[in-house]
């Protein structure tokens, strides 16, 4: 029998507010324990909460780039349950009434094509404290720095068919809510998270199968490999004549594999019910079209306007813009050079560097200004593609700009073409008999002199210059 997966993600995003989502405490990263924790984030007797007003501007910032429904009305609920870093017994969420309802978001699949997925929904709440348990012997501690920290939840239709879709869809989120300045996406730090639903069925059915939750998946690679194992473990179980639980499972990353963490809850288990204390979000017509016009170009347009402006391959824009910060990079240094060389540059060694070393794009020795400049000596024949390379190695280790490091060795490419043609005369010289096999036919050797004429130059002679006057001389 042949299966098919069935996937919805629920992605939670961290929105990048200074405070809170119903108090003025701080939401800074790596803060000691328990000082980022005011009465109203624990829900101490007597104390009220108030809605951020940032937080809702942030959701509706998401709720227009996804194309979806902003409600003029939503209501904040209890959702009742147990747990060490809840202090309250509650969370405050969004149920039957969330701030954004169904929209979407196009993927890019491997065969070239789109596919959309859908998005039911987008609510806000807060985030529960956090269990510590490494330093501590018999026992957990609890850091609650976390609690209220506002939270968008982003809840996907079960359009997904792969692992690798999964992986797609979450990438593209993640680099809309980075575009979108509502959450840095920092994955190790929690700020961006993934809990999956996965459930496989005969291909060909319409019904779903029963489903299981892989919860708190915080990096791309993990959602791969816990998709990836979850799928093979229930079509598995099936075939063997076994029943799917339908339950929350954990991804031990060490072992590659899901395991039985909880049985799975319903709705009804959390008792929600609407919170007294907040009244409905009520959000107007002009509230909606003021966020509408702080929206920055969005991804999907951006990448079509790089194709159409820049000339760029479809794929070496979708490179280019698949974060913010590397698409205003590469603008930048294309606007000092060729927009074509500039993109090779920034998607090829550039990249590449930052790869190897492990530097992030913003604290790069390299500017995007510099690197401009150098592309720029590319474009107008001061070096060659060959000199350039090296010239970034060493703008990349010392900071020092291109125009100096060019001068300060004497890298300016020899443009002179009487210049030129005395090596290429010296080289034909002393290779009579490769100009012999040249002349019988043998072609492949322009490879050979072009080789020894700039080796003989210091690689300083202009390639296009060499390849020209040799071909002139070795067929005379």
């Amino acid at each position: 029998m042949q299966w098919e997966a069935v996937i919805g993600l629920e992605l939670h995003a961290q929105l990048a507010t200074k405070t809170k989502i119903f108090s003025g405490a701080a939401t800074a990263y790596g803060a000691e324990p328990n000082v980022q924790a005011c009465a109203i984030d624990l829900g101490m007797p007597g104390v009220l909460p108030v809605l951020n007003e940032r937080a809702v501007r942030y959701a509706v910032r998401l709720g227009l780039a996804l194309d979806a429904e902003v409600a003029g009305r939503s209501v904040f609920a209890r959702k009742n349950y147990f747990y060490p870093d809840l202090p309250k017994g509650y969370q405050i969420s969004q149920y039957e009434l969330p701030v954004v309802g169904q929209g979407h978001l196009d993927i890019d699949l491997e065969d070239g094509s789109i596919k959309r997925i859908g998005v039911t929904r987008a609510h806000l709440e807060e985030d529960a404290g956090k269990s510590l348990h490494e330093g501590f012997v018999g026992m957990s501690g609890i850091d609650l720095n976390r609690a209220g920290t506002p939270l968008l939840e982003i809840v996907s239709e079960p359009d997904l068919r792969s692992a690798r879709e999964a992986v797609a869809y979450m990438k593209k989120m993640h680099a809309l809510v980075r575009y979108l300045e509502i959450c840095d996406g920092n994955m190790q730090e929690g700020s961006f998270r993934c809990d999956a639903n996965v459930s496989v069925r005969p291909v060909g059915t319409e019904k779903f199968g029963t489903r299981t939750e892989i919860k708190n998946l915080n990096s791309f690679r993990f959602v791969d490999r816990a998709i990836n194992y979850e799928i093979e473990r229930q079509i598995e179980v099936l075939e063997a004549g076994g029943e799917i639980v339908q339950e929350t499972r954990l991804f031990d990353s060490d072992r590659g594999e899901t395991r039985p963490m909880r049985s799975k809850e319903e709705a009804n288990d959390y008792r929600y019910f609407p919170d007294p204390d907040l009244l409905p979000l009520e959000i107007d017509s002009a509230f909606i079209d003021e966020v509408r016009a702080e929206l920055p170009e969005l991804p999907d347009v951006r990448r079509q306007r790089f194709v159409e402006q820049y000339g760029l391959s479809n794929y070496d824009a979708g490179v280019l813009t698949a974060s913010r910060e590397l698409a205003d990079f590469f603008e930048i240094v294309a606007a000092q050079a060729d927009a074509k060389l500039a993109a090779n540059w920034v998607m090829g060694d550039f990249s590449a560097a930052l790869n190897r070393t492990g530097v992030e794009l913003n604290t790069s020795p390299i500017s995007a200004q510099a690197l401009g400049a150098l592309v720029a000596r590319i474009t107008d024949n001061t070096i060659s593609g060959k000199i350039a390379k090296e010239v970034f190695e060493v703008m990349w280790e010392t900071g020092q700009e291109a125009d100096a490091i060019i001068a300060e060795r004497g890298l300016e490419q020899v443009t002179d073409a009487g210049a030129i043609e005395a090596v290429i005369d010296e080289v034909i010289a002393a290779n009579p008999g490769q100009l012999e096999q040249y002349r019988a036919g043998k072609t492949k050797l322009m490879g050979f002199f072009v080789g020894q004429t700039m080796k003989a130059s210091g690689g300083k002679a202009n390639p296009q210059q060499v390849n020209e006057i040799l071909k002139r001389k070795l067929d005379g």
